[in-house]
């Protein structure tokens, strides 16, 4: 068997290969190939039991975390609190499994894209089949708007057109031809001679022989690269194991130290130095936290499906916020996936088509019109993009289209081909003469162009005329656009024999046209905003290198003249990983490439440190959006597997929305960012107050106390804070990356300054209640001292709520009341603190005790010193980073 692609084979080399010929397989013989090479389908991705989905959602660091804290809770007698503990994890598990359930649709949608049926030659006669029944050796009949049912070297062609922009991500349909390709490696887009499963046919047939099936095929290798593929850690996901890591171990260390010290003390028993330890731990642990990153990541995908920006996976909205690289497939993201007329040559001048109205009776538009193939329907256009660029265009001229093919029927025609590159129709006048409308390649139109029109005016063709055309069409394909020359003359009759020779010659030169799959109008805006917050934009194409460069330029992602820039799929295949790794940061264009090209890409930026998104919409994409630290798939344009690959879908397809979306993502972290300062800077105050308490051997807080202040504050106030609004200027500042975590941007100093505050503050209120008693008995001064303490704990992290609301910002800039829901949420969270203490029957269920008006006015004024204390070191603190 020849180790040569078979595009680089010969026919006959490849009919003794596939043991077959020009008549195709026996019935009998392609029963037996089946049962060798199996179905022409694509392996259905493997699926796990709900029950094992659920189980294995228990792996998570910070779940086993949440496990410990409930039997911590369970062991100390509130049960309540353990119940609630379970739900939140059971419901994170519930969630979970639902989001691995849409993931798994991305393999399977492959199967669904596949040919029904398929025209087969078998015992000498042509047959429709299955086309999960093809084996290799078969010979397989293309006609217009077939779909291509399997991997074919072509035997035949004529005028056939292939789209294959699922594959390549070229938006053109390509033209395809039988002949044997010459030796070396070639891009998808470049292997003239073959046929690739999943593709469409948009013109023309053709004859091909079955060279590879399901799984063997370019998609199957593409299905396979998805499988393969593992699934990325997102930065959150690290951030919380990390998170979760770390509280473990400082729980352990300071439980075992409290607990050992106690005991060395000998002033308690093991039963209350062990409850001790207990309620340290309980102290320490952020219950509520995988609860409150759930709720704003689910609150942040709400508001972001309301502009168009689907969140598949919850992780992806935070990621996006952190995203350096945005990584776009061009066709349908960048650009609007239609060929548009931009330039016309008109009257011999190059004129642009948006702002010139063409003349009703402009031979121009007519031999657009007439040498067609695109059929009007009533839902819109049907045909190549090129010919339906050229209705469309008329179309929006207000030209009388259908007017003019009913007026003027086509009565013959020399179709299109590859080799002599033109297209020429016939179609009768009023007064009994015939219109000869012809289009096609400039440089071979113009062998047969003897006159041109000029303003009505029909003239000799001069050497300075063709060149100048010649020197126009040079001028609009540099500028990457699809140039088309159009001819005509009018005969008084049709010639016997209708071909080339007898038609196309003595033409009339009526102009050009020069077309371009267009940029989005929104997407320049939406590249400069991306580069102003420093993101990083790269195109990613299987377009040719000219065509790329020019739309980058265009969009803003490259500088005019900067060819170094852009990168070839061929030119990156030359290169070794590390080569590559090096250069990486060089280049932001990148043309002709494969599916494997571009998840090298993005492992090349990511093995830089780089949170990399990739866009796309085809099912060449699909690996490397598995790749990607965030997926980005398109809601209209993108195929069912690029959707469930993704991590996130664009239902407007539209590349502005992305930069929302970071923005949406930078405001989720910064909240999640926000509810970590306050719930481990309270738990830290918790951690601290109590371990003081039993240094000095003074009555400690109980679990009861720990466990409701916990529930307090740490739900409804931290749930509040991942949904405040945006700061300013959020966009201005360059993206975290991936080594960034939570405690970064001044975060971690801020918990470790006011959890000591916390804490400090509590102790000096206890100090005071037990020196300044109100009361003369001791056990009731001691009593009024922890009931204090408890109260006063509890207010200052409802004040230190508010504080919270930005890192570094004052709290009077950020908005005081801005937040509705924060407003309720810190009244709702007092009321419950305070009824413990004020409502008769549960002092003994909490063991407090009344407090009079002087001691709640210590216990308020310790809580708002918190407030005024952090408000003067934020204000040294932004001092010290604008001087920085």
């Amino acid at each position: 068997m020849s180790t040569k692609p078979k595009y680089q084979q010969s026919l006959p080399a490849i009919y003794q290969e596939l043991e077959t010929d020009e008549h195709g397989l026996q019935q009998s013989a392609a029963a037996q190939r089946l049962e060798q090479y199996g179905p022409n389908a694509l392996n259905q991705q493997k699926t796990t039991s709900l029950l094992q989905k659920f189980i294995a959602q228990f792996k998570d660091f910070m779940i086993i975390v949440l496990l410990v804290a409930a039997l911590i809770a369970a062991f100390t007698g509130e049960a309540v609190d353990a119940v609630i503990i379970l739900l939140v994890v059971v419901l994170n598990a519930i969630f979970g499994v639902f989001q691995e359930s849409k993931a798994e649709e991305a393999i399977n949608a492959l199967k669904e894209m596949s040919a029904p049926d398929a025209t087969v030659l078998r015992d000498g006669q042509l047959q429709t089949v299955k086309s999960d029944a093809l084996v290799p050796g078969d010979i397989v009949s293309l006609e217009a708007g077939d779909i291509v049912p399997a991997d074919l070297r072509l035997i035949e062609s004529a005028s056939l057109k292939v789209e294959e922009s699922a594959l390549t991500g070229e938006s053109v349909p390509v033209e395809k031809q039988a002949e044997m390709v010459a030796d070396g490696e070639l891009p998808i887009g470049d292997r003239l001679n073959m046929a690739y499963m999943n593709s469409n046919v948009t013109y023309g047939r053709a004859m091909g022989i079955v060279v590879a099936t399901g799984m063997q095929t370019e998609v199957g290798r593409i299905a396979g690269m998805i499988e393969a593929a593992d699934e990325t850690t997102t930065p959150l996901q690290a951030n919380l194991t990390q998170l979760g890591k770390s509280l473990t171990i400082l729980i352990l260390v300071i439980a075992a130290v409290v607990f050992g010290i106690g005991m060395l003390r000998g002033q308690e028993s093991l039963i209350n130095m062990l409850l001790t330890a207990i309620s340290l731990a309980v102290a320490a642990i952020p219950e509520g936290l995988p609860a409150i990153v759930t709720i704003t990541l689910a609150l942040g995908t709400q508001r972001m499906a309301k502009r168009h920006a689907l969140v598949r996976k919850l992780p992806a909205v935070e990621t996006l916020g952190s995203t350096d690289i945005i990584a776009s497939d061009k066709t349908g993201t960048l650009t609007q996936n239609k060929m548009t007329v931009e330039k016309l040559v008109l009257n011999q001048e190059l004129v642009d088509a948006r702002t010139t109205e063409l003349p009703l009776d402009s031979h121009l538009a007519q031999v657009m019109i007439l040498s067609n193939d695109t059929k009007i329907m009533s839902d819109g256009l049907a045909g190549d993009p090129t010919e339906t660029a050229l209705i469309q265009y008329n179309l929006d001229q207000n030209y009388p289209v259908d007017q003019l093919l009913e007026q003027r029927p086509r009565v013959n025609e020399v179709p299109f081909d590859s080799e002599r590159k033109l297209m020429s129709t016939v179609h009768p006048l009023e007064d009994g003469r015939f219109l000869v409308a012809v289009k096609g390649a400039p440089d071979e139109l113009l062998k047969r162009v003897t006159q041109v029109e000029t303003n009505g005016e029909v003239e000799p063709l001069t050497k300075t005329s063709r060149d100048q055309i010649l020197s126009v069409n040079h001028e609009l394909a540099t500028q990457a656009l699809r140039v088309l020359a159009f001819a005509y003359k009018i005969v008084t009759s049709v010639p016997a024999t209708v071909n080339s020779d007898t038609l196309e010659n003595d033409l009339i030169f009526a102009g050009m046209v020069g077309m371009i799959d267009p940029e989005r109008p929104e997407v320049e805006q939406a590249v400069a905003e991306a580069k102003s917050a420093g993101i990083r934009p790269l195109m990613i194409t299987g377009d040719h290198r000219d065509t790329a460069e020019a739309i980058a330029v265009r969009l803003g992602i490259i500088d005019e003249g900067e060819d170094d820039a852009v990168i070839t799929g061929a030119e990156l295949d030359a290169m070794s990983d590390d080569e590559f790794g090096k250069k990486v940061g060089d280049y932001s264009v990148y043309a002709r490439v494969a599916p494997e090209h571009k998840v090298r890409i993005v492992n090349a930026w990511q093995k830089r440190g780089k949170v990399v998104a990739m866009t796309g919409d085809g099912v060449n994409d699909a690996p490397a959006l598995k790749a990607a630290d965030i997926g980005i798939g398109m809601g209209i344009t993108g195929t069912e597997v690029s959707k469930g690959a993704s991590d996130m879908v664009l239902a407007d397809d539209n590349f502005a929305t992305i930069v929302v979306a970071v923005e949406e993502g930078r405001k989720v972290f910064a909240n999640i960012q926000k509810a970590i300062q306050y719930l481990l800077s309270a738990n830290l105050g918790e951690v601290l107050t109590l371990f003081v308490m039993t240094m000095l051997g003074w009555q400690i807080l109980a679990p009861v106390h720990i466990l409701w202040i916990n529930l307090v504050t740490d739900t409804l106030p931290a749930i509040a804070l991942g949904v405040e609004p945006t700061e300013k200027n959020i966009m201005q500042h360059k993206p975290r990356g991936r080594n960034s975590n939570f405690f970064s941007g001044g975060v971690f100093s801020s918990i470790i300054y006011q959890g000591l505050l916390e804490g400090g503050i509590t102790l000096f209120v206890y100090w005071m209640a037990l020196t300044y008693p109100v009361h003369a008995s001791a056990s009731l001064a001691h009593a009024d001292a922890l009931t204090m303490a408890f109260a006063t704990l509890g207010l200052i992290q409802l004040f230190h709520a508010f504080n919270s609301k930005s890192i570094h910002e004052s709290l009077f800039t950020v908005g005081l009341f801005r937040n509705k829901f924060f407003n309720w949420s810190i009244l709702i969270a007092f009321v419950m603190l305070a009824i413990t203490i004020v409502v008769p029957g549960l002092n003994g269920l909490f063991h407090v005790t009344h407090l009079d008006a002087y001691q709640w006015g210590i216990v308020a004024a310790a809580a708002l010193s918190m407030v005024i204390i952090v408000e003067i070191v934020k204000f040294f603190q932004r001092r010290h980073m604008r001087r920085a």
